[in-house]
């Protein structure tokens, strides 16, 4: 198998596009598959929300063991986020528990303005990011990176410029990302897989810190804006790459 899979976001189900990929090839998993959404208790609260359902439920079916088996064959150790909500940690938890041998983390994304569905339950604020990594697999980064909570609004600019419903922050995303590969070398550049890249954020990330990235997108326009926001991002040490400007809210900490 040649290294032209690198670099490369196929439009493709990540079931059937994942053979491309070598067993044991790949450095980190980053990924945020599809939610098994529940909207019973959401109360109503107007056109905002029935809207916001809309949009997830034809992508809400949540994932598969056997796809999680050939997710992590690709890993050359078990080194992996995945976003979820509650219902379906338990899924995750049992199946790295019945692997054995791996630690887990659970980090957070916290929202000051959510989607008030709330009618017979608790607000929608909260986005889990669970981690699991095999013993020996090192966790890099620094004191501003490592926070297991990252607190902001909506990030509705986001959705609007790349229309896709769950878009999660860069600003997040890349901080996990560089905290979990080796800083880039001249002999080997890790590679980051995610099986549902969505609008690309991954990739962003993954390059805007100098490794590699592979990913599949079965949607065709949410796999094109994915490559327009790929063309469109600077390589480290460009001329043109802007500087990354925190929030005013970020990380725990407001101001």
């Amino acid at each position: 198998m040649t290294e032209d899979y690198r670099n490369t976001i196929f439009n493709e189900d990540c079931s059937i596009g994942l053979d491309r990929i070598p067993d044991h090839s790949i450095d980190l998993v980053m990924m945020d598959p599809p939610y098994e959404l529940d909207t019973n208790g959401g109360g109503a609260f107007g056109s905002d929300v029935k809207q916001y359902h809309s949009e997830l439920t034809p992508i809400s079916k949540g994932i598969t063991d056997e796809l999680l088996d050939k997710i992590v064959s690709k890993m050359k150790q078990i080194n992996l986020y995945v976003w979820c909500n509650k219902n379906q940690i338990y899924q995750y938890l049992r199946y790295f528990e019945d692997r054995g041998g791996c630690t887990m983390d659970m980090l957070t994304w916290h929202k000051t303005n959510p989607v008030p569905t709330c009618g017979n339950k608790y607000l929608s604020d909260t986005e889990y990011c669970l981690f699991f990594r095999e013993k020996g697999v090192k966790l890099y980064g620094s004191y501003d990176t490592k926070h297991k909570y990252y607190v902001s609004s909506l990030n509705t600019n986001d959705k609007r410029m790349y229309d896709h419903p769950t878009i999660k922050p860069l600003e997040f995303v890349k901080a996990l990302v560089g905290n979990s590969l080796p800083p880039k070398d001249t002999e080997y550049v890790p590679i980051v897989l995610d099986p549902f890249m969505g609008s690309g954020t991954t990739a962003v990330a993954a390059k805007q810190l100098g490794y590699d990235y592979v990913g599949f997108e079965i949607v065709e326009d949410y796999c094109k804006t994915a490559r327009q926001r790929i063309a469109a991002t600077s390589i480290p040490g460009d001329a043109t790459t802007a500087p990354v400007v925190k929030g005013i809210e970020a990380w725990g900490v407001t101001f």
